[in-house]
């Protein structure tokens, strides 16, 4: 595994930072958090490019600018050609700059490959995200009782830009900033291994209180991460069905759901750790939800160090509207709607505790340096084995000033099928500002609603 060293004085930081897990620890000193901006990004990222100049420079990302809702979105690089293409001929030459996971969907899947592009860092944030990042840097902390809940932050921006332990690091991709809240339609497709699919569509209404720069505490916002309001809209035997879930800081989800065929609403026992998600055909677990979410506190978080990787980018081409049949082919999504470029990831390994238990018994996340998102990774069984293989997507939206995912893959290589959720590309356009311009009413995530919902 390649990882990388920075010139000084930001290697004196990094140095101190890679490999730790165990306990949470505190907020970083005001020496540490002063480089960011400087040598580092104002969310963290390493600002310079690399040696061989396969990475830039970070120079701030695409520019906000105007997008009308409903729009085609314009791929500012889409002149772009492969640089090169990775197969199962080739795969060796580049395993240093793959994940376990991708490798195996290489060498298993026949037909797939990894067309890399030029690499573009057009991820960058608004500025009231760096500067509630910024505070974070020396305030933010985690719980000190094992179970790595988030204890103190502001809200709005990153918590830990400069990440002491896995737990912090993954943090920031949980609170990865896409705005307020917004409008979501997609369809989640289960892909059997004769390469059929069906589709059930949904409609999602999301609010993030924590996305807020007026977010001054965690208590501030009730503990609350993100609601999710959940509507079945197909097939005709799923219409109708709801879930609302509520995601915590620092506490265990709560969620519920409405059974049209009933006219009953039922809180779900359990909406975290490895317990499926109702009606996804055990193909996704809880916590699977995006890439990962919910509790930290059955894994030791280990942060592995910075590394090189291929990674899905700039994923224009694959969100871009036509019908999902022209996606999904097969037992993986069409090779050239995918493309893939150089990045610096973290990577986390998660391992369950002593004592605990989850299905996976280890986990490795790979995190984009720009954005704090998961784009890559691998779940394994309890002999080690890999067993489940996920992939998102990136692409900046412009009207809101940052990058942004919704698309992401999870294969199951035990039972040779996937899955492919937050499916947009046949769906309404996802309104992104719905949150910060007042379209969301915050009293529809409340669980008496949902009865009212499904009878409306």
């Amino acid at each position: 595994m390649h990882t990388n060293h920075r010139a000084k004085p930001l290697a004196l930081i990094v140095t101190g930072l890679i490999g730790l897990s165990g306990p949470a620890l505190a907020a970083v000193g005001e020496q540490e958090a002063a480089q960011l901006g400087k040598d580092l990004t104002p969310v963290g990222a390493e600002r310079a490019g690399n040696k061989d100049g396969s990475i830039p420079k970070w120079e701030g990302g695409l520019p906000k600018g105007k997008h009308k809702l409903g729009d085609a979105r314009v791929d500012p690089f889409a002149a772009d050609k492969p640089l090169y293409s990775i197969d199962a001929s080739n795969v060796d030459k580049y395993k240093d700059k793959l994940s376990a996971g991708q490798i195996e969907l290489i060498k298993t899947r026949k037909g797939y490959r990894m067309d890399v592009y030029p690499t573009h860092r057009s991820c960058g944030y608004p500025d009231s995200v760096y500067g509630q990042t910024k505070i974070n840097a020396t305030t933010a902390k985690l719980t000190s009782d094992g179970k790595d809940n988030l204890a103190q932050a502001v809200g709005g921006g990153f918590p830990f830009a400069v990440p002491k332990n896995g737990a912090e690091a993954v943090w920031n991709h949980r609170l990865r900033w896409q705005g307020e809240g917004r409008f979501e339609f997609y369809q989640t497709n289960f892909i059997n291994p004769d390469g059929s699919f069906y589709g059930l569509a949904q409609d999602q209404v999301v609010i993030t209180p924590f996305a807020s720069p007026k977010a001054k505490s965690i208590d501030e916002v009730g503990g609350v991460q993100m609601k999710l309001l959940n509507l079945a809209t197909a097939p005709a035997s799923r219409t109708g069905e709801i879930i609302l879930a509520h995601y915590f800081l620092g506490k265990s989800n709560d969620a519920w759901m409405y059974f049209p065929g009933q006219r009953r609403v039922r809180r779900l026992p359990a909406f975290e750790y490895d317990n499926p998600i109702p009606g996804y055909e055990n193909l996704e677990t809880a916590d699977q939800y995006p890439m990962f979410s919910g509790a930290l506190d059955r894994y030791d978080w280990k942060l592995v160090g910075k590394q090189e990787m291929i990674v899905p980018y700039n994923s224009f081409k694959f969100v871009a509207k036509r019908p999902a049949k022209e996606v999904y082919e097969g037992m993986y999504p069409k090779r050239d709607l995918m493309r893939y470029e150089v990045h610096r990831v973290w990577k986390v390994e998660a391992t369950v505790k002593q004592g605990m238990r989850h299905m996976f018994s280890k986990r490795t996340f790979y995190l984009d340096e720009d954005t704090w998102m998961i784009l890559a990774a691998d779940q394994y069984d309890a002999q080690g084995k890999l067993w489940r293989v996920m992939e998102a997507s990136l692409y900046p939206a412009v009207e809101l000033g940052a990058c942004v995912s919704q698309e992401f893959m999870s294969w199951d290589l035990t039972v040779n099928r996937y899955m492919a959720e937050n499916s947009t590309q046949e769906a309404k356009h996802t309104d992104w500002l719905a949150g910060q311009e007042g379209r969301i009413d915050a009293k529809r995530f409340e669980s008496d609603e949902l009865r009212r919902a499904g009878d409306r």
